[in-house]
């Protein structure tokens, strides 16, 4: 069948899915490449499902097209068996709607791969660690310590307010002076 002998109906699911096809193509390969922005359409009002700061928004070019998708190909695939065509633009519309869902559960997941390696120096506080250098007794100097956080291992100034600690010894942070000086004990 031809497109200029097809029904108006289909004609319209037709060109709906070929274009949120290439629309969809296009962000694809801009999301992989690395080249994908934020669409520059926005709304009048807060369409995010999560506060201020959440990556997905309700109204947005990409659920549009997402939802468009499942819309298109939904009604150019079931044009031929639903013989009530309000019942197919419905059908096609929940599709539609369910793609954007699968959408976000598919985001919502990718996102709890996610994790926040920065160091944050409050992580140490009741951590154990290596003396690296010693650390004179009674607050009169440094020394460092080496402790691991989150599989990486940092070198940090330390006092401490007991006895001197030699290198090799165990310690834990017990305390946090400033920005990054460790105050530890001897274990």
């Amino acid at each position: 069948m031809d497109f200029s002998n097809m029904e108006l109906m289909l004609k319209v699911f037709w060109v709906v899915a070929i274009l949120a096809s290439l629309v969809f193509l296009v962000q694809t390969i801009m999301t992989f490449t690395g080249t994908d922005a934020s669409d520059g359409l926005s709304a009048d009002f807060d369409g995010s499902l999560d506060g201020g700061d959440a990556p997905f928004q309700l109204f947005s070019l990409r659920n549009l097209t997402n939802f468009l998708l499942g819309f298109g190909w939904m009604g150019v695939t079931g044009y031929q068996s639903f013989s009530n065509k309000s019942l197919l633009v419905a059908v096609a519309a929940a599709v539609g709607i369910v793609f954007v869902l699968l959408f976000f559960l598919i985001i919502r997941q990718v996102q709890k791969l996610a994790e926040d390696n920065s160091f944050n120096i409050q992580k140490v506080l009741g951590k154990t660690g290596d003396v690296y250098l010693s650390i004179p007794a009674q607050n009169m100097g440094k020394g460092k310590v080496q402790i691991s956080v989150n599989g990486s291992v940092h070198e940090l100034d330390a006092i401490t307010q007991g006895e001197k600690i030699d290198t090799g010894a165990i310690v834990k942070v017990t305390d946090i002076m400033g920005d990054n000086l460790l105050v530890v004990s001897k274990i």
